[in-house]
């Protein structure tokens, strides 16, 4: 990591394609929401507020299970682009004659306040943020003390086939290289996470065409890598690639193109803010509201 940010990301790239991913849930972001959900069996705490943040992309099954799951909580929906924004706003949001609309808890289309949720909700984001640190700040920020972050992302090991392809066709790097889990709970400890928890699994994928294949890893992202090749392809570099991936992607038995998925799950808590004391020191209201909410053990209580 250079300057907090992932060294083979194009920040201006990222920008671009926030701007023009389109407002939909890929396919296999709603099966990883589906499998991140597996996992809240093992939290013990019920969120009575909680946050989705790009719940479009992040898959809008998803959140309409979460917000089952958690039906009695509060929830704020971010949405950092206008369209996507309003994108969830049309499936999310009960319309007036809902009977549902008067007995559920509020949803709220906005970014959470400071301190102001009991669990954040991050699907396949944040392998593509410019700068990843910055947004752990946010969510970190979001959250209650004692809250806790869900998320997921891709690993290192996503698609490697096709990188495996442009290197032996030499051509510039097929995306931009992707950070390995145990980094990403390197960062959440220096964030202020507290007890992160990693694991990761491998999911393939089989395509009938090729075609099929590209047409699937567009509606997934775009190739941030600052060595990308950096003009527009013609048509036969097009059939070049196709030709390319059907004749070194593996196969299933059933003749199907194959292409491997590398998925890290990661949740944590936000701890107590730990503050050094001198003489002189000054802590802010919230970190001092904080601290008071923590009962203190048998071994620091005063003894008469």
């Amino acid at each position: 990591m250079s300057n907090e940010r992932p060294p083979t990301l194009d920040p201006i790239a990222v920008a671009r394609w926030q701007r023009v991913a389109p407002a939909a849930s890929p396919w296999l972001h709603e099966e990883v929401a589906q499998r991140m959900q597996g996992r809240l069996q093992w939290i013990k705490l019920k969120p009575q507020v909680w946050a989705h943040w790009a719940a479009v992309r992040g898959g809008l099954q998803g959140h309409r299970q979460l917000a089952d799951t958690y039906r009695d909580a509060e929830c704020f929906v971010e949405e950092p682009d206008a369209v996507r924004a309003q994108a969830a706003i049309k499936n999310i949001a009960k319309p007036w004659w809902n009977p549902k609309r008067w007995t559920s808890r509020a949803v709220h289309f906005e970014a959470p306040p400071p301190a102001g949720v009991d669990m954040l909700w991050a699907n396949m984001a944040l392998h593509e943020s410019a700068d990843p640190q910055a947004l752990l700040k946010q969510w970190h920020r979001a959250l209650r003390v004692g809250g806790f972050l869900m998320f997921s992302c891709l690993g290192p090991d996503s698609v490697r086939e096709l990188r495996a392809i442009y290197q032996l066709m030499g051509w510039p790097p097929a995306g931009h290289e992707l950070t390995d889990m145990h980094d990403w709970g390197d960062m959440l400890v220096q964030t202020g996470f507290a007890e992160p928890v990693m694991d990761m699994e491998r999911i393939t994928l089989t395509y009938e065409t090729p075609q099929r294949l590209l047409q699937e890893l567009r509606e997934l992202g775009r190739n941030f890598h600052p060595q990308r090749f950096p003009a527009l392809r013609g048509r036969a570099w097009r059939a070049r690639l196709l030709q390319a991936l059907t004749e070194h992607l593996p196969r299933q038995a059933d003749g199907r193109l194959s292409l491997t998925f590398e998925i890290i799950y990661g949740h944590a808590l936000k701890a107590p803010p730990k503050i050094k004391l001198s003489a002189m020191s000054a802590v802010s209201v919230q970190d001092m509201r904080a601290m008071l909410q923590v009962p203190r053990s048998s071994s620091t209580d005063a003894k008469s």
